[in-house]
């Protein structure tokens, strides 16, 4: 009676769902995400999972929208329907009976539950609603619809659930698993991708994908290869972007070695750590400084390097010589040694540029370009 993770460290080996699908021992599932949206923000926790008579309160309002659901997925089929409460496994058969289906009810209380339960299997019955009875230790191959209105956080429980219908049977080829549109605030519910997925990332993406697919019953297998396909593309996106802003970025900012050798550092170009500190990796304070001076902060490799150049960066400002964009936007466009004028001088020519709609006045050679000097 203790939790096995408290014993062992690791586990051995594991036979999941997708693995007993695949090698032909279970059913293979389809989902449909029902879109019925059913409000569980305001049902609260119990012993580590959804609170049974929190979750009777949010139900109870929808009880008649989705015996209505069920009648387009569900007329021809062997369905069994779990729900928090007795008294609303009670009151969801009755209005089942009342929209034509021939349903059952059993819960711990019934004197009658092994005739019902026989009488299910041998087709007098075809929904059989209970409040968390039939779990396990309960075994109806035929069965092919499972619907779960008792929302959970616990994935074994919620695989014991789906597992009632998993069954190999003649004549059946699928279990179709009905998901309604729980909306919760939390992330930590149950839902047709808790059998089957892993990663929590492609679980989420599998979970939207099935309800943009509202309606339509999709194989979890194939649902889950296609998350993961698209998580994989999104990543990539992603990355693509990502990489994409760094070169937007790096375009705007000036590379360490063109600063030193535009301003004629070599003490900068030459610079090779000695103390321990000087070693160490820039800080982010040290990054940030040097992005806000326009450096491009990336190709800084140790911290002694940073320090040296932001007091460099610092002293030119001091003195009014040209900045690194100045510097960068100039050189771009084939001046040379724009490191060596000061701020006035590169800032007259670019206000030159831009006033010639930012093109090279015609009477200016870059190559052998020399700033007038400016008078303070």
């Amino acid at each position: 009676m203790r939790n096995l993770g408290q014993v062992f460290e690791s586990l051995a080996y594991e036979y999941t769902l997708p693995q007993a699908i695949r090698d032909g021992y279970l059913s293979p599932i389809k989902a449909v995400t029902i879109p019925l949206d059913l409000d569980l923000s305001g049902v609260s926790t119990q012993a580590g999972d959804f609170k049974a008579s929190d979750i009777d309160t949010a139900l109870d309002p929808y009880l008649y929208q989705i015996a209505d659901e069920m009648q387009k997925y569900c007329a021809d089929r062997k369905t069994v329907v779990f729900l928090p409460l007795i008294k609303t496994s009670q009151k969801f058969t009755a209005i089942l009976n009342s929209k034509g289906f021939h349903a059952a009810e059993v819960n711990g209380n019934s004197d009658d539950r092994a005739e019902v339960l026989a009488d299910f299997a041998a087709g007098q019955y075809n929904v059989l609603c209970n409040s968390m009875l039939l779990t396990e230790g309960w075994d109806c191959p035929s069965v092919d619809c499972i619907i779960v209105l008792r929302p959970t956080k616990v994935r074994s429980l919620y695989c014991q659930m789906v597992g009632r219908g998993t069954r190999l049977c003649e004549g059946k080829d699928h279990l179709l698993l009905l998901d309604f549109l729980w909306h919760t605030e939390r992330h930590e519910l149950c839902r047709p991708a808790s059998l089957i997925c892993t990663s929590e990332e492609v679980a989420k993406k599998m979970t939207a994908n099935l309800a943009d697919a509202a309606g339509c019953p999709t194989d979890i297998k194939a649902a889950a290869e296609e998350a993961e396909s698209d998580v994989v593309a999104e990543r990539e996106e992603a990355l693509a972007k990502q990489l994409s802003e760094m070169k937007h970025r790096k375009r705007k900012l000036v590379d360490p070695l063109q600063f030193e050798m535009s301003i004629c550092a070599e003490d900068l170009s030459s610079y090779v750590p000695a103390f321990g500190w000087e070693m160490g990796p820039p800080t982010d304070k040290q990054l940030n400084a040097l992005e806000k001076f326009g450096i491009y902060p990336d190709e800084i490799d140790n911290a002694g390097k940073a320090k040296l150049l932001l007091d460099r960066l610092s002293k030119r400002r001091e003195s009014g010589l040209s900045t690194p964009k100045q510097i960068r936007f100039l050189e771009g466009r084939g001046f040379l040694h724009v490191g060596t004028w000061t701020f006035e001088q590169a800032n007259r020519l670019i206000t030159r540029i831009a006033a010639n709609n930012w093109h090279t006045p015609f009477d200016i050679l870059p190559e052998t370009y020399l700033p007038e000097a400016v008078n303070g």
